[in-house]
This record gives structure tokens, sequence and C-alpha cells, in this order.
């Protein structure tokens, strides 16, 4: 059976959903949504997106914050 015709086989899951948003970056844990078993690739239900807008636009204070490192791509050896 060609690739492309694969039946798609999904997970309800919760998995953790970043973004940058102003020059700062968001995270968001607990996020419910469909997983492709085979790809990865997440989808989120409508509502689901309108609470992560929500979250991320009311300016509420966060659970907790994080520190994270940032490296240059280009700054990087081989």
């Amino acid at each position: 059976m060609p690739e492309d015709r694969l039946e798609e086989t999904f997970l309800e899951q919760t998995v953790t959903y970043n973004l940058e948003v102003e020059g700062r970056f968001v995270i968001i844990e607990h996020v419910p949504a469909r997983v492709s078993v085979r790809t990865g690739e997440r989808f989120f239900s409508p509502e689901t997106v309108e609470r992560l807008q929500r979250i991320v636009w009311q300016g509420r204070t966060p659970s907790r914050v994080v520190e994270t490192p940032v490296f240059e791509y280009t700054s990087i050896g081989a």
C-alpha cells in the first residue's frame, strides 16, 4: 500500500506547547492534543486553541518560570 494511503493512528495525549510571543518564550504544560503515532504531529481542538490564546494574551501570572540557555546556530562549531 502506498505510504500516502496508510491509515493514520492518533492517540489522545497531553503535550507541552511552546511558542514565542513578542520576543519571550511561553511554555504551556498539560495541553490536550491528538498526536499522530506515525509522525508525532499534534492536533488541537478549536476549544483548546482558544484557551491557549486566552492564556497567552491575558498576561496571567505563570505557575512557574524557567531559565534556559540560548545558542546562536552560526557560532557553534561543526
